[in-house]
C-alpha cells in the first residue's frame, strides 16, 4: 500500500489529506510571458580574489510531457568573465512556497542585507545593502532559482497546481530548470553543485531520480544542505509522535542555556547538548517506550532531568506527562517574563498579545527579518541588476503552500515527508557526491539532532558527509560569527570536492 505524506515542519502542519487544491488557477489557459534577459556586468572581491562577472536575470519555459507550457521559470545567475571551467552551484530555499531570497541576500549573494546579529529587531526601511566577501563566487558561478509560485516565476499557458505543487512534481519542474539552464549555457562538462536551506533540503534530495536519470543522466558533484528536512518523523513535534520528543529535547537544552535557565558558568552549550543527547537516547527514549508501565521513582527523576534540560518547572514536566511539544516550549520557557522565542531561532523574542496561549501567534524571527530580506531584494533587484517587470516578486507564497499536495494517491494510511530514501540511492549511484550537512543549535524547525538521526539510518555513507553546527538557528547566517564560519565551510567544502576530483 502507498502511503500518505504528512506535512512536517517548515510553513504548515495541516496534514496533507485535509488538503483541498484550489482550482483558480486552472480556470483557463494562462498567459505565456516572452522570454526576457536583464544582464549587468559587475566587479567584486570575494575571499580576497578580485572577480568580474555577469548577473542574469533571466525567464525559461517549463513544458509537460505533451510539449505544452506549463510553468516560466525566473532565475538569477552570476558567471564570472572567465575561461576557467569553473563550477556552477545552484541554490535555493525551501517553505514549500519560499522564494530564494533568504540565501541570496543572506549568504552566497555578492550583496547582502545587514541585519542585527544579536537577535534584535531589524527595524525599518532604510536598510543597508552591502558587499558580500564572503561569498563564494570566487570559485563557483551561482545561480538562483525561485520555484514556480515564487519570486518572479509563475505558472503559464496550461500550467495547473498539480503540475508542479507537490513533493515529486516540484522535484521534477525544478530539475528541469537544472538541466535547461545547463543547457542553455554550455555547461554540461562544469561541476555542478545544489546549496538549498530547509525544505529546499527536501528538494534537494527528491531531485535526484530526475536530475541523474536514463533520458538525460545528470550528477552532482555535492550538495550544501543548510537547516536540513529529509525524514520529516524527527521534525514534526507532535503529541503521538515520541521520536520528536527526543529530537528536540538537545534543541530546547541548547534555549533554556541561551535564555539562562541554565547556569551558563557551569557549562558550556556544546557540553549541555552533548548531554542532552545521550540523556534523550539512553534514557528519555525508552522510558517514552514504556508509557504508563513507568515506575513512580523513574518518572519523578526523569521529570527532573527533564526540568533542567528544558528550563521548565518540574510541575509543568510532570502536568505534560514527561512531553513538553516544541511547539509548546517556544511559549513556555519565557513565560514568566510575559515573552516567547522564535521557532526559526530561538535566540529571537518577542511581546506576543496573548501570554495565556500555549502556542505563538507567528514567530519572533521571521517577523523581526522579513521587511529588511525583501526591501533590500527589491531595491538590489531594480537598482543594481536594473530589473524593470511589471510582474510581482513573492517572497512567500500562501497559494503554494495552499494548493501543495505531498501525495496525490491520496491513500488513508499516515505516513511522514521522507526524501532520504533518494539521497541514499543517488549516493550509492555516484560514489563520488559529497554532502556538507550545516545545522543551528537554535533551529525548532529543523533540530540539529534530528539531522544526526535521519543520516545514521539510511544507509548513508558517513565518510562522504561533513556535519558542521552553529550557535544560531534556522537561517544560520544571521549570527554574524557563525555566518562567517558557514561561509568558510563551505568554502573548505569546495576546496576538499576540487582536490578528490583531480
Amino acid at each position: 500500500m502507498k502511503k500518505l505524506l504528512l506535512i512536517g515542519c517548515l510553513l504548515s502542519s495541516v496534514p496533507a489529506w485535509a488538503q483541498t487544491p484550489t482550482t483558480s488557477s486552472e480556470a483557463s489557459a494562462l498567459d505565456v510571458p516572452q522570454l526576457q534577459t536583464f544582464a549587468t556586468e559587475h566587479k567584486g572581491k570575494f575571499h580576497g580574489k578580485t572577480i568580474n562577472y555577469t548577473a542574469t536575470v533571466s525567464n525559461m519555459h517549463l513544458y509537460n510531457d505533451q510539449g505544452d507550457v506549463i510553468a516560466d521559470a525566473v532565475t538569477t545567475a552570476y558567471v564570472a568573465n572567465s575561461k576557467e571551467n569553473r563550477p556552477v552551484t545552484f541554490v535555493f530555499n525551501g517553505g514549500p512556497g519560499s522564494a530564494s531570497i533568504w540565501l541570496h541576500m543572506g549568504l552566497f549573494g555578492p550583496k547582502i542585507v545587514s541585519v542585527p546579529s544579536d537577535a534584535k529587531d531589524a527595524g525599518n526601511a532604510p536598510y543597508t545593502l552591502q558587499d558580500n566577501p564572503l561569498s563564494p563566487l570566487d570559485t563557483t558561478d551561482l545561480v538562483f532559482i525561485d520555484p514556480i509560485g515564487t519570486g518572479f516565476s509563475k505558472l503559464a499557458g496550461k500550467g495547473t497546481a498539480a503540475d508542479v505543487w507537490g513533493l515529486e512534481e516540484d522535484a521534477k519542474s525544478v530539475s528541469q530548470i537544472v538541466k535547461r539552464w545547463v543547457a542553455q549555457n554550455n555547461r554540461w562538462n562544469s561541476a555542478k553543485y545544489i546549496a538549498s536551506e530547509s525544505y529546499g533540503t527536501t528538494r534537494a534530495a527528491a531531485m535526484q531520480p530526475y536530475l541523474d536519470d536514463r533520458a538525460n543522466p545528470m550528477r552532482m558533484n555535492g550538495l550544501i544542505l543548510i537547516s536540513q528536512a529529509l525524514d520529516y518523523t524527527g521534525s514534526t513535534p507532535a503529541a503521538n509522535n515520541l521520536l520528536a520528543y527526543v529530537t528536540y529535547l538537545p534543541t530546547m537544552a541548547a534555549t533554556a542555556w541561551y535564555h539562562g535557565k541554565i547556569d551558563k558558568s557551569s557549562i558550556s552549550v556544546q557540553a549541555l547538548v552533548e548531554q542532552a543527547k545521550s540523556f534523550a537516547v539512553d534514557t528519555y527514549l525508552p522510558a517514552l517506550f514504556k508509557g504508563s508501565l513507568l515506575p513512580k521513582a523513574e518518572f519523578d527523576a526523569i521529570a527532573d532531568k527533564l526540568a533542567y534540560f528544558t528550563g521548565l518547572p518540574v510541575e509543568i514536566i510532570k502536568r505534560a506527562n514527561l512531553r513538553v511539544e516544541a511547539g509548546r516550549h517556544v511559549k513556555l520557557l519565557l513565560a514568566d517574563q510575559g515573552l516567547t522565542v522564535g521557532r526559526l531561532d530561538s535566540r529571537y523574542q518577542n511581546d506576543e498579545l496573548d501570554d495565556l496561549d500555549v502556542r505563538p501567534h507567528y514567530d519572533a524571527a521571521s517577523v523581526a527579518i522579513s521587511s529588511a530580506y525583501n526591501a533590500a531584494l527589491r531595491h538590489y533587484l531594480a537598482n543594481d541588476l536594473q530589473v524593470n517587470w511589471s510582474r510581482e516578486y513573492v517572497v512567500s507564497s500562501s497559494e503554494v503552500n495552499r494548493n501543495w499536495v505531498y501525495d496525490r494517491d491520496g491513500s488513508s494510511e499516515p505516513s511522514y515527508v521522507n526524501s532520504a530514501y533518494s539521497l541514499s540511492e543517488e549516493m550509492r549511484k555516484n560514489p563520488s557526491m559529497h554532502i556538507l550537512l550545516a545545522s543551528g543549535y537554535y533551529d525548532y524547525a529543523t533540530p540539529f539532532f534530528d539531522a544526526e538521526y535521519t543520516f545514521a539510518r539510511y544507509g548513508i555513507d558517513l565518510s562522504r558527509v561533513t556535519r558542521t553546527y552553529y550557535e544560531s538557528g534556522h537561517m544560520i547566517y544571521l549570527h554574524q560569527p557563525d555566518f562567517e564560519q558557514l561561509a568558510e565551510d563551505i568554502q573548505q567544502f569546495y576546496r576538499v570536492n576540487a582536490r578528490d576530483a583531480d
